[in-house]
């Protein structure tokens, strides 16, 4: 996803905050002169309607707030490009334009770098880990204190689980190979391929598949098998590689006006916040299931090879990884703050996760 390049096209805090009060005003009069009748609210998203995974999300949080409201608060869902473009809907919630988005935080990072933790950083967080982090380790209350200047309130909203590493249509021998590589990567990940001699490539999500079969992407990575195949990225790159480093986790992200949450009577506000959470579970299901399905098919039906990166880029991955998340946190206090919290969480749960996982995995599998 984004290369972590700052994106001098998007407004300063200060002229959001000064240019947006009006219009975040506007949000909540209606919801408090209404009191209990039908209330409404613009979902903007950064997926093509329906997309497997984030998409899917997307639409069933909309559809299950309103029937447990039943049918008092209404929420009309816009895909990429039908209100804001993909990559815009950070801007719209602050500005007012829409109340809520349902998206990524590692969109954000050329805007608020520490962003790109609450979704994923390379060779970090599981997605249980990450649900721990977020709900047990203070990581909320980290992610409401970056983005509050903005007047956004952040939570997580659905999961697609760990990602793979990208489709590529050549194969991969060593490190000579990432040499001008033009891809498409997320975050901190991106970064990390840019040291080793890679290009990453700035991409929504709608331009990935046309990129990649034209050639202004060498390779790509996106999510995993079941959002990746109805892509269709499997009809322009053979090889499809594992692990997703960069992306151990998927989490997604809503988030919602501050002024345009806290003017919702307070029932109506529990059954928002409580269906983005049970969707954490419901969607980390469904991709798990559904991605053991897709990467049957795309092997079996499509002819896509996995193949695991050679040892010696993985090696490479994991150093320059360390070096990139060290100088990310000397950037500010706030990304110092957010990198140690998170740091602080993997250590503590990486010794439970190999006891508790990893030795099972081994176990069951006949390895050990």
């Amino acid at each position: 996803m984004p290369e972590a390049k700052p994106d001098n096209r998007l407004v300063s805090r200060r002229g959001l905050l000064g240019g947006t009060a009006a219009a975040a005003a506007a949000l909540s009069a209606p919801v408090a002169a209404q009191g209990d009748a039908s209330i409404e609210w613009k979902m903007v998203t950064s997926w093509p309607k329906n997309l497997p995974g984030p998409g899917v999300t997307a639409q069933r949080i909309a559809d299950q707030v309103g029937k447990m409201s039943g049918g008092r608060f209404r929420i009309r869902l816009y895909a990429a490009g039908e209100l804001v473009p993909a990559l815009g809907v950070f801007d719209a919630v602050s500005a007012g334009t829409a109340q809520m988005a349902h998206t990524a935080s590692f969109f954000w990072q050329g805007k608020v770098p520490a962003s790109v933790f609450f979704t994923a950083a390379p060779f970090g967080l599981l997605p249980n880990e990450h649900i721990s982090w977020i709900e047990q380790g203070g990581g909320q209350e980290l992610w409401d204190k970056l983005y509050a200047p903005f007047g956004i309130k952040p939570v997580m909203a659905g999961n697609t689980g760990v990602q793979m590493g990208g489709w590529y249509k050549k194969k991969l021998s060593g490190l000579e190979d990432l040499k001008g590589l033009k891809i498409r990567m997320p975050g901190l990940g991106g970064e990390v391929m840019r040291r080793l001699g890679a290009t990453p490539v700035s991409l929504p999500p709608g331009e990935l598949f046309q990129a990649l079969q034209t050639g202004v992407l060498d390779a790509t990575e996106f999510l995993g098998p079941w959002s990746d195949r109805s892509m269709g990225f499997q009809k322009a790159a053979s090889f499809y590689y594992t692990p997703g480093f960069h992306e151990p986790n998927g989490t997604g992200e809503a988030l919602f006006n501050e002024t345009a949450l806290n003017g919702l009577p307070e029932d109506l506000r529990t059954i928002l916040l409580e269906a983005c959470r049970a969707e954490n579970g419901r969607a980390l299901a469904e991709s798990d299931w559904q991605n053991a399905t897709s990467l049957q098919i795309l092997q079996e039906k499509d002819g896509v090879e996995v193949v695991p990166y050679p040892d010696e880029i993985i090696s490479a991955l994991r150093t320059e990884t360390k070096s990139v998340l060290e100088a990310f946190a000397d950037s500010d206090p706030v990304s110092r703050e957010i990198y140690e919290s998170h740091a602080a969480a993997r250590d503590r749960m990486a010794p439970w996760s190999d006891v508790a996982m990893r030795r099972f995995l081994a176990a069951r599998d006949g390895s050990v």
